[in-house]
């Protein structure tokens, strides 16, 4: 029987696009990790002025180290992003990219604006937690 983490949301709490809180089962693995950068293949960071250009692009990096970890974005449980802007828009702008990409699957997240990212022109940045069931080292993916 596949474990799967669980979202826990609130009735009594105001209703957001992400839950409020995940679990998840005994035995899982836990994977920590880096974030996710707005990185092409030769390490250049494209579309230096738009934000949703780089969120999608550190969603597509984030989900290539997911699969080479044999897990997927269904599996995480928890993402931090990270925003290089003073400005509310620019961060409602990549939270919107990245939910898209997400979809269903409302992990819960917290978004901060943040003076300057590690990469020149760096805009975006996702940390991610996630939890893969591995019982019996059988490898999912």
């Amino acid at each position: 029987m596949e474990k799967k983490i669980t979202f826990i949301r609130s009735g009594n709490l105001a209703s957001v696009d992400y839950a409020y809180a995940s679990s998840i089962p005994a035995g899982m693995d836990v994977l920590f990790l880096a974030g996710a950068c707005p990185l092409d293949k030769e390490g250049n960071v494209p579309h230096p002025s738009t934000y949703e250009q780089q969120a999608k692009l550190c969603v597509e990096n984030l989900k290539e180290v997911l699969k080479e970890s044999d897990a997927a974005l269904e599996d995480v449980v928890y993402t931090r992003v990270l925003v290089a802007s003073g400005d509310r828009s620019d961060l409602v702008a990549s939270w919107s990219a990245i939910r898209e990409e997400f979809g269903e699957h409302d992990v819960p997240s917290t978004l901060s604006g943040v003076t300057v990212l590690g990469y020149e022109q760096q805009l975006v940045e996702i940390e991610a937690v996630a939890a893969v069931d591995r019982e019996g080292g059988v490898r999912r993916r």
